[in-house]
């Protein structure tokens, strides 16, 4: 007799499209999680497919006191008690299809980090406010309009971002929580900022990109420790005049606006300036003398027609893009930008360089200026020498020296007072120098310099008249020289936030060096170490290090090596002699950034490598000896 297999009814099917139980939900959240969740007090259930949250999740903190106790119980499990259970302060929810939130949410009293990205969340309970501990919440990518009254009560709440919902307005009590220092709201549909949002004084990093915003709050200059500003893709037809109040801002994005001038940031510590595809006729001269520390300026897309003289004040320059403007004229002064790597020009009207030239790059472009420079200045100084200096009228219309200044002063290496000033930048770069007068110092002392870049000479040691400048320099430069040797007067400089002795022949550090507690930034790269000096362990406000292309063996990631380092965020170690990687470098999260290509090392291999550094830290982590 002839059998038929039997077929499945729908009722047996399980289909992979659902709609979700509340069954199923709570499944999610096994024994083994849970206990594991006890003990960190962390759980993550990201990426499960959750509809509603888990009922255990809101009763996790009431652990399992209801469990019968014996006495082998204790003996046996002493570690899984409920009295050694950890309070959940780290919650992670994101990636699901959560539509909402239970009240409930208030029993979890200890959290300090809510994770709630990528679900379809339409509003946020009110009982959120009773999470007076939370430091951090991501709400980003979900279909919010608007957050509760109770939200803005969080009194320690430190990271917020709200980016890919759909606010068109943000509640004016935003301005209540003062301890703030990330907000992201960009991917919205704001059209403006509300009054008020100045009180947020403590915040650094604000992001309001892809929204419809057309002008800025006046009281927005009122964040004085703001550091980076993103307000790219918006509607903006100007900036605030006043921009220069926001001392400690170092990168502005303003790109694709409708922006028609820029302000001249004085007071300013802009490092970066990103205004590409707007509407910008013109540089404007004082924003040249009152940058000093500018080191990117995006420009391209615009309308300039013209490059002033005055943005040689700008010594700090690494990159320029004028591209698709109307510039018909690139001026001399470019040349003296020492450390200009990247001049992209295309898209110009450009009639004084022929097109092939500026076809080779940045390299040919300034050595073409420079050459033309130079041949001006043989010419002036042959006219010069054939008439009487005494009277005679300078270029610029003024009787010579030019400015008051001596015949010797006006031809110097060294920067006059007036540019000292200007620039509060002591720089004198492939001079050949080997040594600086100390009256050079005393000026630039006096005019309260603070940065020093003297690279590209022949140093061999840091110059004895540099100790002038301890009490203002804030940043030392002395790249590509012949350093064997740093003294140890080094100490003294008490406000250094930044020392590049790149490219010299180093092989080790003072031990006076480790008492820079103001350091952030070290860059060593392309010396002689073999390890990484002892006293850099003591840079306790270290945040970049580089130690790139040098002869350095082994990474100390101990408590006392680069354990010791809670701030360090970019660490440098490729091109050197390592052959082996520390499985412990791997709890070392505050590092993001960590670059370790070019070394011996056999483990971890390449492709780990290619896949960035949270690839590299989870695998060191994963290979820890339990």
């Amino acid at each position: 007799m002839r059998r038929h297999s039997q077929r499945p009814t729908l009722r047996n099917l399980n289909p992979v499209f659902h709609k979700r139980e509340k069954s199923e939900d709570n499944t999610a959240v096994s024994d083994k999680l849970l206990k594991l969740a006890w003990k960190t007090g962390a759980l993550n259930l990201s990426g499960r497919g959750l509809a509603t949250v888990p009922d255990k999740v809101y009763d996790i903190n009431a652990g399992d006191k209801n469990a019968e106790v014996t006495l082998e119980s204790l003996v046996a499990k002493e570690e899984d008690a409920w009295w050694n259970q950890l309070p959940l302060n780290n919650l992670d929810l994101s990636s699901n299809q959560l539509i909402q939130l239970s009240p409930k949410i208030e029993n979890l009293c200890s959290l300090t980090t809510l994770t709630l990205h990528d679900n379809a969340l339409t509003s946020i309970p009110k009982e959120i406010g009773k999470l007076e501990k939370l430091l951090r919440i991501n709400l980003s990518r979900n279909r919010l309009k608007e957050l509760p009254r109770e939200f803005f009560t969080l009194p320690d709440l430190r990271y917020l971002n709200l980016s890919h919902n759909q606010f068109e307005e943000l509640n004016p009590d935003i301005s209540d929580l003062h301890m703030l220092e990330f907000l992201d709201v960009s991917n919205n549909e704001l059209n403006a900022l509300p009054g008020g949002i100045g009180f947020l004084v403590r915040l650094n990093t604000l992001l309001l990109a892809y929204n419809h915003i057309k002008e800025l709050p006046p009281d927005l200059v009122n964040m004085r420790s703001l550091q980076k500003l993103d307000l790219m893709h918006n509607d903006l037809i100007a900036l605030p005049e006043d921009m220069g109040s926001l001392r400690k801002l170092q990168c502005l994005y303003a790109q694709h606006n409708d922006i028609k001038e820029l302000p001249d940031f004085d007071g300013c510590d802009l490092q970066e300036l990103h205004v590409s595809n707007n509407f910008i006729e013109k540089i404007p001269k004082k924003l040249c003398s009152h940058l000093p520390h500018l080191k990117i300026v995006d420009l391209r897309d615009n309308k300039i027609t013209e490059i002033p003289n005055e943005i040689s004040l700008l010594q700090n320059l690494t990159r320029l893009d004028i591209s698709n403007n109307s510039v018909s004229n690139l001026p001399y002064s470019l040349a003296s930008l020492a450390h200009l790597v990247s001049l992209q020009v295309e898209g110009n009207p450009i009639k004084s360089i022929r097109r092939d030239i500026l076809q080779c790059g940045t390299v040919r472009i300034l050595k073409t200026l420079r050459d033309r420079q130079a041949g001006i200045e043989a010419a002036a100084k042959t006219s010069n020498s054939s008439s009487s200096l005494t009277g005679s009228m300078g270029a610029d219309g003024l009787n010579s020296p030019r400015r008051g200044l001596s015949f010797e002063e006006e031809n110097s290496i060294f920067p006059n007072r007036y540019k000292l000033h200007k620039t509060r930048c002591l720089t004198v770069t492939m001079q050949q120098l080997t040594e600086v007068p100390r009256e050079v110092f005393e000026t630039a002392c006096n005019e309260h310099v603070n940065i020093v870049d003297l690279s590209k000479n022949r140093f061999t040691t840091l110059p004895e008249g540099l100790l002038e400048m301890k009490d203002c320099c804030s940043e030392l430069v002395f790249a590509n020289n012949l350093i064997n040797h740093v003294p140890s007067f080094i100490s003294q400089f008490t406000r250094l936030s930044l020392v590049n002795l790149s490219c010299n022949s180093l092989q080790d550090l003072p031990e006076e060096f480790g008492v820079l507690v103001t350091l952030r930034e070290l860059n060593i790269s392309n010396n002689r170490f073999e390890t990484l000096p002892k006293c850099i362990y003591d840079l306790k406000g270290l945040e970049i290090l580089l130690a790139c292309d040098n002869r350095i063996k082994s990474i100390d990631a101990t408590s006392d090596g680069l354990g010791a380092l809670k701030r360090l965020a970019i660490l440098d170690l490729r091109n050197n002699d390592i052959d082996h990687v520390p499985p412990i470098l791997g709890n070392l999260k505050n590092i993001t950034t960590l670059e370790i290509i070019g070394n011996p090392f056999k483990l971890p291999r390449h492709q780990t490598l290619e896949r960035g550094t949270e690839a590299i830290m989870s695998y060191l982590r994963d290979r820890i000896p339990v």
